[in-house]
């Protein structure tokens, strides 16, 4: 499941966090967010960052059937 989180601390800071995302698709699905929040003063990029999104490939088969592979 992918969210996407703001935490806003008792100063007034905003910190947006997602969740479930791989590779640069957290910065764009953040983007807007960001955008909307203001400048931004430091990026954290976690380790899901750097991750390889996963790719769902279907083989049709003589059949007419989709095999996952």
């Amino acid at each position: 499941m992918k969210t996407i989180e703001i935490i806003v601390s008792p100063q007034g800071e905003a910190r947006i966090e997602t969740r479930g995302y791989a590779g640069a698709a957290c910065q764009e699905a953040s983007r807007l967010l960001e955008a909307a929040l203001g400048v931004r003063q430091s990026e954290q990029l976690t380790s899901a960052f750097f991750q390889q999104p996963l790719t769902v490939q279907n083989h049709l088969s003589a059949g007419g059937h989709t095999n996952p592979s």
